[in-house]
């Protein structure tokens, strides 16, 4: 059976979680804020990190350039609903439907707004061409010259906007007030500025929506997204049906057990290493006794019951309820634009089935193919905090090596996290011309509502739009969550965490071997030394860039 999800009949019904990720919902509301942002498109690249960077793409006209939440709704629906999209990676501490499902929303807002600004565009401008071409190339020739750091330019292109103006009022007043071109000379030059209007108007509704919608979603609170035509009512429903299936595709694949280890970059999604602790040693029976035979599966069956009781300790300090899990961790270039999904007998809904689990686990130890990690993982801070811990055991030849690695992802990069704010400009007081002070410019400029107002009768068909005013495109790999992950070791707080998690697990994994290992008549005195020394180690441990070896 392939990866494909089996979908019957035509709603989504009750549905079951497959896993439960233990993610709070400010790491994805963080998210799906951008859906909604009004900011410059050049912003995003501001939450880069180091190992992802956000492409911005330049149009032929600037009058035609999208803002952030328009260029990051078109660029999440393409890449995560396509249908011919590439592997995404699992975002850890989020949930990327709901970020999807915004993204849709805000998308069908702005093509509510967009058919009433067409509207207003075939009427009061298609219908006077000559006098809408006239009005943009004044408004574009302003556009150019405005905000330049040359005085002397910004000046001439306010003074090119009062020309336009006075020349209007002349064509008003001037013109003869008998026969059909003079008075469609007339309108010519009204009707683009009566557009304008009703334009305005049109975008301060919808800008206003947009923003009420961008802080509720940062406030924990806020309307759920409206996403229309999402559950088909009948089999005729072609694209309502597409979406539906596409929706519950991205869900199963953020369950996936199969992760992808990037050199450098670590395994993808969990963060880089940032810390390793080994447990090797020989395997020699006890005085007087057989060993006996055991496979690397029945140690990790044990670390897993062991992990699983992380929550239960003689204090009462509210240690979080773990996410443990078996991963099947696939090898990948530190340069790959892409990965791929395995697909096959042993594999239904992007999930390995557990006996092909065992088996990687007991056999493929050395050399190619993929690796077996029993991961234990805690998601903090409402989402913007996820700590792993990859347990992985080995055996070769007389030597059992049980090996614990932490990898760490930090919190979304305050970019997503900052609030609306009011637009506002800071001029010399009147009479005290030394002090300053800001007053509050409208939520829109002309600018603004010129620029809506032209791309609308476009927006059917984007291709053209990213054409004429540009487009953003996404890192790859991709995955919401890891792509825009801020610094954790900068946060004293959340460093600690990761710090304090690392004993624990490690103590708990080092009981559940060496129980084992008793069982199995293998003498423990080894083991015992070595966890102790370990043990000590971890007292203070620090992050190292555990998966860059200097060699």
């Amino acid at each position: 059976m392939g990866a494909a999800v089996a979908i019957d009949g035509f709603g989504p019904g009750a549905q079951i979680p497959l896993q439960n990720t233990g993610g709070g919902t400010g790491a994805t509301n963080a998210l799906a804020s951008a859906a909604y942002r009004d900011s410059p498109l050049k912003t995003i690249q501001e939450a880069d990190n180091d190992l992802y960077k956000t492409t911005v793409k330049e149009g032929k006209w600037g009058l035609f350039s999208p803002d952030l939440g328009e260029a990051f709704s078109r660029a999440v629906q393409v890449r995560m609903l396509g249908g011919a999209r590439k592997a995404l990676i699992q975002s850890f501490g989020a949930e990327p439907q709901p970020v999807v499902e915004h993204c849709l929303a805000a998308t069908h807002l702005r093509r509510q707004r967009d058919i009433k600004l067409t509207l207003v565009t075939f009427f009061c401008g298609v219908l006077f061409l000559p006098g809408l071409l006239l009005w943009l190339g004044v408004i574009q020739l302003r556009r150019l010259v405005a905000g330049s750091e040359n005085k002397r330019n910004s000046a001439f292109g306010t003074a090119l906007l009062w020309a336009a103006g006075i020349f209007a009022a002349l064509v008003l007043l001037k013109l003869p007030f008998d026969g059909i071109l003079p008075n469609y000379l007339r309108a010519m030059v009204v009707a683009p500025v009566v557009g304008w209007f009703l334009a305005s108007r049109i975008c301060l509704n919808a800008a206003v929506d947009l923003r009420e919608r961008w802080t509720g979603l940062l406030g924990g609170g806020g309307v759920g997204p409206h996403v229309p035509k999402s559950v088909p009512q009948d089999p005729g429903e072609k694209s309502a049906e597409a979406l539906r299936v596409n929706l519950e595709k991205l869900s199963a694949e953020q369950q996936s057990n199969i992760v992808f280890y990037a050199g450098t970059k670590g395994i993808l999604g969990l963060g880089t290493r940032w810390g390793s602790w080994t447990l090797a040693e020989e395997l020699v029976p006890q005085p007087g006794k057989e060993l006996h035979a055991f496979r690397a599966w029945d140690v990790v069956r044990r670390i897993h019951d062991e992990l699983a009781l992380l929550e239960r300790g003689s204090l009462k300090t509210g240690f979080p309820k773990p996410t443990v899990k078996h991963w099947i961790v696939s090898p990948v270039g530190e340069g790959a634009d892409e990965v791929t999904r395995p697909e096959g007998d042993n594999i239904v809904h992007y999930q390995v089935k557990p006996h092909e689990i065992q088996r990687i686990c007991n056999d493929q130890q050395f050399g190619a193919g993929n690796r077996h990690y029993l991961g234990v993982q805690f998601t903090l801070w409402d989402g913007n905090l996820v700590l792993t811990m990859m347990v992985t055991v080995t055996s070769l030849h007389h030597t059992l090596r049980i090996e614990v690695t932490g990898h760490a992802l930090g919190p979304v990069h305050g970019l997503f996290t900052t609030k609306p704010k009011a637009k506002t400009k800071e001029v010399a007081k009147t009479v005290r011309f030394w002090e300053t002070k800001e007053i509050q410019q409208p939520l829109l400029t002309t600018n603004d509502i010129v620029r809506l107002a032209v791309r609308a009768p476009l927006t059917w068909y984007p291709p053209v739009l990213e054409f004429l005013g540009g487009k953003m495109s996404l890192p790859e790999p991709f995955g919401l969550r890891h792509v825009w992950a801020g610094p954790l070791w900068k946060n004293r707080f959340m460093a600690d965490d990761a710090i304090r998690m690392a004993t624990p697990v490690l103590r708990a994994v080092h009981a559940a071997t060496l129980k084992v290992l008793d069982e199995h008549n293998v003498e423990t005195e080894r083991f015992t030394n070595r966890s102790l020394v370990l043990g000590g180690g971890i007292q203070d441990p620090g992050p190292k860039k555990a998966d860059v070896y200097d060699a």
